[in-house]
């Protein structure tokens, strides 16, 4: 017999007895709605069978590990079924993702979406078929040997790069095999609503000298209703998808011949891009910020001290080559080594600090072609970068501003609903990484979660996220198909202020090295200004909308009545348009409309003889006639309280 632990009560089971049956032993409802379970921490597919004394916790669709293995099976009956269709294709991976899963493929013939039906058809005769999904585990030689005797190069490779410990599993699935560690769905049946949904490009291994696979996505769910309002979700977020509305808005644009993630900000994305840097700075300003102004390369002596070069040099932009040239330079990826040298510029004594330099920081960083994202991920962006020294006993205090700063900021654009918090540690297998000790590193991580905690930040650990000098907060966010990314970070960092050099007189006398804080406010504009985009589906709160006004005269009998209005407020610091086209005022309004213009103010005889306007507003609609006045006390208020 062996005992099983289960929410808290322990019962005894004989031994042989499968997850499967522990199930069934508390009923049949948790049996049906069992994908998998955890075995102490450890998940497993309901066909396993524990050894000894244990503690089980069963998980459904509704669990996250629950939902990857239901679709990691569904991944293995989409690769079964392009066996059946392709047979010469070769399988590469195919794991669950957040929203849906994958699979990789080399195929000899171009598939396409339009190949996607058949594909889907026969996996829904898989499915039917209700195949078992069985387990085995193979000594290293004889997994080989199986995947070279099935023409598997990318399974060959893949056994071959495991540690020489690594226990080999392969799941039957009848006459399909794939190398996999699982766990899985006992049997294909199990599977009730799939969806397969685009094909797209990806190196195998997301490295871009590889050859260039096919994946194709797909996603399911338990019930149909689930997975059509995900589908619709889905057309939603294509809708307010940013790479596709902030070029139809005219917001940013790319060139082939310029390059892959060097976006063009055209006269509205940098009119917002403006309004953001000014706010950042102004506020940045009232919280003791002090402003600097580095080069946008430096040699790689610079670089070398960071320890950017030794840990950071596939991310960066280097020019030269050490073997031939005197100097080396590269493009700044972080502004903190050039931050520090102002630091360095005199002496401080302990009553100078906190010392905090911002800067609106043009970054460049040398990201994978696969990487590459409209706004999201770029080659080069802009940042509100800032770095501040500090004695210990204020380092709580300061990190406590720098979070609450970038809460306001977040709150301020809408947008602070939508995060998620990160404490991301080093990871201490792969000391390779990062710079310092263990001990130095257990001390900065130590005091960091003894901040979090006090604040009450409610954060998930991300091992191995840290940057390679000190752990740091990230400000998690998705974009509209849930893909997350890091917005904002705020970083402690114990080690490069001794590596510069970096000092302070303290009280006693001594020389001691500051505390710095690493830290953004907004992150990366571009990312943000992304985020809006999609946020908003491009129609932007006044205060951020690139033409707050639109100006629209009836006709042209009307025009220097209109070119008033236009003047009056320009001069008063509104961002206007006027347009006088001759076309007929519900051309003009319908236009205004799809340009997403907070306010449009109409023009005709009545307004003109009166001395008034008629406004419309995107949201309310006819606000009907007012005086000049008025409309600019009320849009100056909604511009001025930032109101979303």
């Amino acid at each position: 017999m062996i005992n099983i632990t289960l929410r808290g009560d322990v019962k005894a089971f004989d031994e042989g007895t499968s997850l499967l049956d522990v199930a069934k032993s508390i009923s049949e409802g948790l049996a049906r709605a069992a994908v998998a379970a955890t075995v102490d921490g450890t998940v497993y597919g309901l066909d396993f069978v524990p050894q000894k004394d244990c503690s089980v916790n069963f998980l459904t669709f509704d669990d996250e590990d629950g939902r990857r293995t239901y679709r990691h099976t569904a991944s293995h009956v989409l690769a079964q079924a392009v066996k059946r269709l392709y047979p010469t294709a070769k399988l590469a991976i195919g794991p669950a993702i957040d929203d849906g899963f994958y699979y990789d493929f080399e195929f000899d013939t171009s598939v396409t979406n339009s190949d996607l039906d058949a594909i889907e058809a026969e996996m829904k005769k898989i499915i039917k078929e209700d195949i078992p999904l069985v387990r085995a585990e193979l000594p290293r030689e004889e997994a080989i040997k199986l995947m070279e005797g099935k023409d598997e190069d990318y399974k060959v490779e893949l056994i071959k790069d495991l540690p020489e410990d690594a226990v080999i599993s392969i799941y039957n699935q009848g006459d399909f095999v794939d190398l996999c560690a699982g766990p899985h769905l006992l049997s294909t049946g199990k599977l009730k609503a799939i969806k397969l949904q685009y094909t797209a490009g990806a190196y195998w291994r997301g490295n871009e000298n590889n050859k260039m696979l096919t994946r194709i996505y797909g996603t399911a769910f338990p019930k149909k209703a689930d997975l059509d309002e995900h589908l619709e979700r889905l057309e939603e977020a294509k809708k307010r998808d940013h790479n596709k509305l902030g070029r139809e808005l005219e917001i940013f644009t790319t060139v082939d011949s310029i390059g892959q993630g060097l976006p063009i900000l055209l006269p509205k994305g940098a009119k917002i891009m403006q309004i953001l840097q000014r706010f950042v700075e102004d506020h940045e300003d009232k919280h003791g910020w002090v402003r600097t102004k580095t080069p946008y390369m430096a040699k790689s002596d610079l670089y070398k001290i960071s320890g950017h070069w030794d840990h950071y040099q596939d991310g960066m932009f280097v020019m030269g080559d050490e073997k031939v040239d005197k100097e080396v330079f590269a493009l700044r990826p972080m502004t903190c080594p050039f931050q520090y040298q102002a630091y360095l510029n005199r002496m401080h004594s302990y009553r100078d600090l906190p010392i905090r330099y911002g800067e609106t920081s043009t970054l460049f960083r040398n990201e994978a072609s696969g990487e590459m994202h409209g706004l999201i991920r770029v080659r080069q962006f802009t940042i509100s970068e800032g770095h501040l020294m500090c004695r210990p006993d204020q380092l709580e205090e300061e990190f406590k501003n720098c979070l609450e700063m970038a809460i306001y900021m977040l709150k301020t654009l809408g947008l602070y609903e939508d995060v998620s918090y990160r404490f991301s540690q080093w990871d201490p297998d792969d000391k390779e990484k990062y710079i310092g000790t263990k001990e130095q590193w257990d001390e900065a991580q130590d005091t960091m979660a003894k901040i979090l905690d006090h604040l009450e930040i409610p954060y998930k650990v991300g091992v191995g996220e840290a940057a390679f000098y000190g752990p740091k907060l990230d400000i998690q966010i998705k974009n509209v198909f849930g893909k997350e990314d890091t917005l904002i970070t705020i970083q402690i960092d114990q080690m490069l202020a001794e590596k510069f050099g970096m000092e302070y007189i303290d009280k006693d006398g001594s020389k001691k090295n500051p505390y710095i804080i690493h830290r953004t406010s907004i992150g990366c504009y571009e990312r943000t200004l992304a985020l809006l985009i999609e946020k908003y589906a491009g129609a932007f709160p006044a205060w951020l909308a690139p033409t707050q006004v639109k100006i629209l005269p009836i006709s042209d009998n009307y025009r220097e009545y209109a070119d008033k209005i236009f003047y009056e407020l320009r001069d008063k610091g509104f961002r206007v348009e006027l347009d006088d086209r001759s076309e007929k005022i519900g051309y003009k309004i319908r236009e205004a409309q799809l340009e997403k213009v907070p306010y449009m103010i109409i023009a005709g005889e009545k307004e003109m003889n009166e001395g008034t306007v008629s406004v419309r507003s995107r949201k309310q609609g006819d606000l009907g006639a007012m005086t000049l006045d008025e409309f600019m006390a009320m849009l100056k208020e909604e511009i001025d309280n930032k109101v979303i």
